[in-house]
C-alpha cells in the first residue's frame, strides 16, 4: 500500500458493513506506507423471515448489524483504537433504511464502553431484495443516468413503498442524501466509542464493491474478479471516459463511479456463492427428506472433493436461479444430462464451471482483451475456499490469475480516507 503525501491521518478505522458479516480494519500511515494492524469480523445473522416482508422480499435486522459491528469494535485493540482519528465507511450497496427525523441510534453504557444501538429504524431492504418487478419498474420515469433501475435498489424500493405502503404518491426527494466527494468528512464522532476519541472524522459512506476494487487495483491492466455472496468482474475504464447520458437496460454491464473521476466497467452478477449455498442446501433437504441429518457445513467440503475427482462433464448448468438485473426473468436450467454423469462430484463441477461461464457471458474474453487486460486478480470468499471454481476460471479466462491479493473492502475505505486529505 502507498501512502498519501504529506502530513496526514497516522490511524484509520475503516469498516465494512457487508450482506452476510462487518469487518472493521484498522490501518497505520508510516513513511514507509501503509499496514493493516488489526481486523476483525464478525457474522450479522441478520436476515430476517418477518411476516410483514413484501413478496421476494430480502430484509435484515439493522439492530443485528449494529451489534455485530460493536462487538468487532471491542474485539480491537482499545490502545489501538485511541490512537484513530479518522473512519471510513463502506457498505453493502443499493439497499434502503428508514429512520424517524433525528432518530436512529441511541448511545448504551452497558457494555466496557459508550457504543450505539439501532433505535426507531426500518428493516434494511438489501440489494437482493425482489419485490419490484419487470412490470413494476417499466412503470417507473426514466433515470437521469446511465444506470438502470433494477429491483433491490433504493429508489425503486421507496418508489413501491410509496405506491404499495405510504399514504402519499410521488417521489420523497427530500429523504435523499447528498453525494459528496469521495473521502470528504461527513461529521464527527459525538462521543468517545470502543475507546475512538470523541471529535474523530468520519468520511461519507462509499460503496463496498469500490473499496473493495481500491484495495487491490494497482494497474490498469488489471481485472478484479470477485465471487462472494454475488460475483462481480471489473476493470477500470481508460482516463477521461465518461459512460452513456442514457441506461441500456439490456447491457450486462455497468459502469459504476470511481474514485478520482474514473469509472468501472463491472459486469455485477446476483449469482456466485450464494447459487452454491442454495446448492448445499438442496442436497441438505434431500437428505432429509430420505431421512438422514446431515450438516451444512460437512456437505460443502464433500461436494468439492467429489468435483476435484471429475476434472470434466459434459453437463451444462446455467445457474441463474436469482436471475440478473439485466434480464430480471432469467432462470436456471440443466441440458445435455447424460446417465454417466450424475454424480455429486459431476454436478458440482458443472455447477462451478457454470457460475464462471455466466459471469464470461456477461463481460466476454474479447471486450476484456479490448480494454487491454492483461491479468486477473481473484478474490472472494467462494473462490478462496472453492479450487474447482479457481480451477475453472483459469480454464475459461485467457490471463494469468493472482490469487492472495488484500481484496478488503474495510481495508479500502480507510486507504480512501488516508489518500483524499
Amino acid at each position: 500500500m502507498a501512502a498519501a503525501d504529506g502530513p496526514g491521518p497516522t490511524c484509520v478505522l475503516g469498516i465494512d458493513l457487508g450482506t452476510t458479516s462487518v469487518k472493521a480494519a484498522l490501518v497505520t500511515g508510516t513513511e514507509r506506507g501503509l499496514a493493516l494492524a488489526q481486523s476483525c469480523s464478525r457474522e450479522t445473522q441478520a436476515h430476517s423471515d418477518s411476516p410483514g416482508a413484501a413478496p421476494q422480499g430480502m430484509e435484515q435486522d439493522v439492530q443485528k448489524i449494529i451489534r455485530a459491528l460493536n462487538e468487532c469494535l471491542a474485539a480491537l485493540p482499545q490502545q489501538q483504537l485511541q490512537q484513530v482519528t479518522h473512519i471510513g465507511i463502506s457498505g453493502q450497496m443499493h439497499g434502503v433504511v428508514f429512520w424517524k427525523s433525528d432518530k436512529g441510534c441511541k448511545w448504551s453504557e452497558s457494555g466496557p464502553g459508550p457504543a450505539f444501538e439501532a433505535d426507531k429504524v426500518s428493516h434494511l431492504v438489501t440489494w437482493q431484495d425482489g419485490r419490484c418487478s419487470p412490470t413494476f419498474l417499466t412503470s417507473l420515469p426514466l433515470p437521469q443516468s446511465h444506470v438502470s433501475l433494477a429491483t433491490g435498489f433504493g429508489c425503486a424500493t421507496v418508489f413501491w413503498y410509496s405506491r404499495n405502503r405510504l399514504k402519499n404518491s410521488g417521489f420523497p426527494v427530500h429523504l435523499l442524501p447528498e453525494v459528496g466527494d469521495p473521502g470528504s468528512i461527513a461529521g464527527r464522532t459525538t462521543c468517545a466509542w470502543h475507546g475512538i476519541p470523541q471529535g474523530a472524522k468520519v468520511g461519507i459512506a462509499l460503496g463496498d464493491f469500490q473499496c473493495s476494487v481500491y484495495s487491490c487495483l494497482t494497474e490498469r491492466t488489471d481485472a478484479v474478479l470477485n465471487i462472494s455472496t454475488s460475483a462481480q468482474l471489473t476493470i477500470s475504464m481508460p482516463l477521461g471516459f465518461q459512460p452513456p447520458e442514457a441506461p441500456d437496460p439490456s447491457s450486462a454491464v455497468t459502469y459504476f463511479p470511481y474514485f478520482n473521476g474514473d469509472y468501472l466497467a463491472v459486469a455485477a452478477s446476483l449469482n456466485g456463492g450464494n447459487v452454491l449455498a442454495a446448492f448445499v442446501g438442496m442436497v441438505a433437504q434431500w437428505a432429509q427428506e430420505l431421512g438422514f441429518q446431515v450438516q451444512e457445513s460437512a456437505i460443502y467440503p464433500r461436494i468439492i472433493q467429489a468435483a476435484l475427482a471429475q476434472k470434466h462433464s459434459k453437463l451444462s448448468v446455467q445457474p441463474t436461479i436469482f436471475g440478473e438485473r439485466h434480464l430480471p426473468e432469467l432462470l436456471a436450467s440443466v441440458s445435455s444430462i447424460g446417465a454417466s454423469e450424475l454424480s455429486l462430484g459431476h454436478v458440482t463441477r458443472a455447477l462451478c464451471r457454470g457460475l464462471v461461464e455466466n459471469l464470461c457471458s456477461m463481460f466476454p474474453v474479447q471486450q476484456l482483451q479490448e480494454l487491454g487486460v492483461s491479468r486477473i486478480l481473484g478474490s472472494g470468499s467462494a473462490l478462496a475456499r472453492n479450487e474447482v471454481l479457481r480451477q475453472e476460471v483459469e480454464r475459461i479466462f485467457p490471463f494469468p490469475v493472482l490469487y492472495g491479493k488484500d481484496v478488503d473492502a474495510a481495508v479500502g475505505a480507510a486507504m480512501v480516507m488516508f489518500h483524499s486529505k
